[in-house]
């Protein structure tokens, strides 16, 4: 059985580990947000990383941004690095649940992963790299079970408005939803945006090994998924898409790979319908198309190639039209960016038979919020952190690593994005 002690045997509800990182400076201010929201009113929080300094300068930060001066003392400060596991088990002792912000996540999360599950802590991270969400499943699942730990992957952007939007979508629905489309759009204000390039080094060693996520997914040795009702049909790797009234792509994210886990794991344990699911992004006009396959040619040219991989990631803004930066986007950038996913549902109505016959009802969906990197993202992790707190008995009944969907499918945590600006519903 999976325990989350928030007594007083340990010291702070959450740990923020990487919090002098770009998205770990807004995860720091997100939770000084929603310190009431903790358990009996409360949470009691830290940040942790390689730095005093840094760290000290992040709360500095956040205290004249948020205008609460008390972060400045308030708030401890632990020293802990990835290649010293000692300091990781020493924070990891301290913490309920630690807040994983360091990556990309293939090169130092599994230190992480480790500590907690060793010392007990929980874990959440906003990865987005399929392949080490689905290693991280494969080598210390039945160790986080035993062990009483959530080990929950993909918590920001990657992948909860996908994962949790497929669950909404599936329990508005009056039936059985059998198939599910997303369109993802994303826009910006005056000022345009960018993305920091962590991202971008995250996608780069993602697409330089897609070999071996292939090689591992065969060692799960899952079978396919029951299909149920009609099969979804593929779209092609570029079509107009009369849904998002643009030209669209296949998402090259995680979240199909995620949303495919967490329904694997509602059939084989709550022996609930699988739902298909195709998630695709738009991509705006002509200009945008030509833009888009010149950077992806030479993205697929280069990320072969060691050289080629080492300019990539020296270049990021010229070898993405600006779209990823070292800098990141300001806050002001972020001001004026949000992003929508529209989900297109079918199924079958409630008495209908999903075996005999075509799909006779549908559904359409919305899940919209801020800017996606590092607006929307802390807030997704935080909410995760606060439902894993105050909702334990509405989580898995084991520990393991986990989904999303399958931590929080029995939860309130959709409605506490919706007050939290990260909006479901339906239209």
């Amino acid at each position: 059985m999976a325990k989350v002690d928030t007594s007083s045997s340990r010291p702070y509800h959450i740990v923020i580990f990487g919090a002098s990182g770009f998205t770990g400076q807004f995860v720091v201010e997100e939770v000084a947000r929603t310190v009431s929201e903790g358990p009996n009113g409360t949470l009691k929080w830290a940040v942790a990383g390689r730095s005093r300094q840094k760290l000290d300068k992040v709360l500095e930060q956040a205290a004249g941004t948020l205008g609460k001066p008390e972060l400045r003392t308030a708030v401890e400060v632990i020293v802990a690095d990835v290649g010293e596991p000692d300091s990781l088990a020493a924070m990891c002792k301290q913490a309920v649940i630690v807040l994983n912000c360091v990556g990309p996540y293939r090169f130092w999360g599994e230190p992480v992963v480790k500590a907690c599950v060793e010392n007990g802590a929980h874990c959440i991270d906003i990865c987005g790299e399929p392949q080490f969400l689905e290693s991280m499943q494969l080598n210390y699942d039945s160790q986080a079970a035993d062990k009483g730990v959530y080990i929950v992957g993909a918590c920001g952007f990657d992948s909860i408005p996908a994962d949790m939007g497929v669950l909404y979508t599936r329990d508005q629905f009056k039936g059985t939803l059998t198939a599910l489309e997303s369109f993802l759009t994303a826009s910006t204000g005056p000022e345009g945006g960018s993305i920091n390039d962590g991202t971008w080094k995250s996608a780069i060693y993602g697409f330089a090994d897609s070999g071996k996520l292939r090689s591992l997914r065969k060692k799960f040795g899952h079978k396919p998924l029951p299909v149920v009702g009609s099969k979804i049909k593929r779209r092609s790797a570029l079509f107009y898409s009369n849904e998002v009234q643009q030209y669209a792509v296949p998402f090259m994210g995680a979240d199909p790979s995620v949303v495919k886990r967490s329904q694997r794991f509602l059939l084989e344990e709550h022996q609930e319908t699988p739902v298909q699911y195709g998630a695709y992004a738009g991509v705006g006009g002509v200009a945008n198309i030509v833009k888009m396959l010149f950077a992806g040619m030479m993205f697929w040219f280069l990320v072969k190639f060691s050289f080629g991989q080492d300019l990539l990631i020296k270049y990021p803004e010229f070898f993405s039209f600006g779209f990823f930066s070292k800098d990141g986007p300001t806050r002001k950038q972020m001001e004026g960016s949000s992003f929508k996913f529209v989900f297109y549902g079918e199924g079958y109505t409630e008495g209908q038979d999903p075996s005999q016959g075509r799909p006779n009802a549908k559904i359409r969906t919305l899940v919209q919020g801020p800017e996606a990197g590092y607006v929307a993202t802390p807030i997704a992790m935080v909410q995760a952190a606060i439902t894993i707190l105050n909702e334990p008995t509405a989580l898995p009944k084991k520990g393991g690593v986990y989904t999303p969907g399958a931590t929080f499918a029995k939860t309130k945590l959709v409605e506490r994005l919706n007050k939290h600006g990260i909006q479901f519903s339906v239209i």
